[in-house]
């Protein structure tokens, strides 16, 4: 059917004052973003304490992202004392934060109709060095032990991991050659010795060994998940064992620390810990469901967070399967020790 000139001059209003509209909300989310960073970093909100600045590496700080309905949600805080100390605020807001040496990353939600991210590179003072524009929701991010590797995961499609359906992309950035690689999907994936060329792959979790080329991340391919072991250089992962998700490598580079299913929908997962050299998994003594990357409090302890109503915290259980968890920060997650 052919419109007439006045209903299509119509149409082309319509469509006008739309487009006007969607420009609008962009522009007010930015605005308000924006001032809601200025304000966390100037201190000049209610409730949202004045920045004070902080050196990663060298003092014994526990960072955290907080949490909860506050008005410092998403600010970065130092924890001094491994977490026994002072609060500090950062200033700097992260949907999610990671820190080892003199670099951290923060992965940040740029405001807009679709959803986007970026990965900014921090240096010791938290001052942005870099920005990797991601597509997606941040989910996961990683600094190898040095600050040389780091590593982040957003959902490209979903924003869980048991959901039907999801897609993720998780990239690698060599901060000493500038190196970065947008997805692993680039890279080639080898199961019992043989190229695995799923179409529904996906990889999340990184964890670095101390080469800062060997890593380990999670694969995913027909509801399966799976361990794999990688090589940055070479461009190839090999599947080490069916089960772990997110692995996180222990200080001493001989454990490592993973959520893995269970199999019970009200708690679908259980935090777990493989020696490397001997091949026991040993199920740690939290008992409750955590759907976290978890990190090291120090070699014989991982620290996670755990959901409470509409927060979270972050809590310390120990690495062996003994013991009982305790709570180490209220009101937070995404932690990381960088001394």
């Amino acid at each position: 059917m052919r419109l007439s000139p006045k209903a299509r001059l119509a149409v082309a209003a319509v469509a006008s004052v739309v487009l006007v509209a969607a420009v609008l909300v962009v522009v007010l989310r930015s605005r308000e973003h924006s001032q809601a960073v200025a304000a966390a970093r100037a201190g000049g909100g209610a409730g949202v304490p004045s920045p004070v600045p902080v050196k990663l590496g060298e003092s014994d700080d526990l960072y955290v992202v907080r949490a909860g309905p506050g008005a410092d949600s998403g600010i970065v805080y130092a924890i001094g004392d491994a977490g026994k100390g002072p609060a500090r605020s950062t200033g700097v807001s992260c949907r999610r934060f990671y820190a080892a040496e003199r670099t951290a990353v923060c992965l940040r939600v740029v405001p807009g109709v679709v959803t986007k991210s970026d990965a900014i590179i921090l240096d010791g003072d938290l001052r942005e060095v870099r920005r990797v524009a991601l597509p997606g929701v941040p989910s996961r991010a990683r600094v190898s032990a040095d600050g040389r590797m780091v590593s982040w995961t957003v959902f490209t499609t979903g924003d869980s991991y048991l959901s039907v359906g999801f897609a993720t992309r998780t990239g690698i950035l060599d901060t000493r050659t500038g190196k970065v690689v947008n997805s692993l999907e680039t890279f080639t994936l080898y199961k019992d010795g043989e190229p695995e060329r799923a179409v529904d792959l996906n990889y999340w979790g990184v964890t670095f060994t101390s080469d800062d080329n060997t890593f380990y991340a999670t694969a995913s391919t027909a509801g399966r998940v799976y361990l794999v072991k990688g090589d940055f250089a070479a461009g190839r992962m090999n599947v080490v064992r069916e089960g772990p998700e997110c692995p996180s490598l222990s200080p001493d580079g001989t454990r490592l620390a993973y959520k893995k299913r269970t199999g019970d929908q009200s708690s679908p997962w259980r935090l777990h810990v493989l020696d490397l050299r001997s091949g026991r998994e040993t199920a740690l003594a939290e008992t409750a469901n955590v759907d976290d990357q978890a990190a090291w409090y120090d070699d014989h302890t991982v620290m996670y967070a755990r959901l409470r109503a509409d927060t979270t915290d972050v809590w310390k259980v120990p690495a062996d399967g003994s013991g009982t968890p305790a709570t180490l920060a209220k009101d937070a997650f995404s932690p990381a020790r960088s001394g």
